[in-house]
């Protein structure tokens, strides 16, 4: 926790690329929520370039072929660790892979205890497992 879901289109990144890119993801994930790095739940999906469309929302941003969205279902955060995430997603990609910020998108979804099972059939959250 928090699910990670990472957004690229077909043929822009090579698995190397890929691993990498999920790799960074969550390392910038463990560095601005303070998650355990064992605390690793991604899904990557490539899309046909006709299946993804990210246009700038009217700020100008100017995208590429190379964008990366990532979407954070997560247990609520503070407003200060979103903004760090945003940074550190920022960074780690351009460092790891030359992505750069104008070709990342994040969105982030906040839930609650009961809204997560991590197997068995149960509420770890509400039993206290975890």
């Amino acid at each position: 926790m928090p699910l990670l879901m990472i957004d690229t289109i077909r043929g822009q990144y090579d698995e190397t690329e890929l691993r990498r890119l999920m790799d960074a993801v969550q390392d910038a994930v463990v560095d601005a929520f303070g998650v355990p790095d064992t605390d690793r739940y991604q899904i990557l999906t490539q899309h046909e370039p006709f299946e993804l469309v990210a246009l700038d929302t009217g700020l100008g941003i100017q995208r590429s072929a190379r964008l990366v969205i990532v979407r954070v279902t997560s247990k609520e955060r503070p407003q200060d660790a979103k903004v760090a995430l945003y940074r550190a997603l920022a960074r780690t990609l351009h460092e790891r892979l030359g992505i750069q910020g104008n070709d990342l998108v994040v969105s982030i979804t906040e839930n609650g205890d009961a809204d997560w099972s991590f197997g068995q059939g149960e509420a770890q959250f509400l039993t206290g497992a975890l």
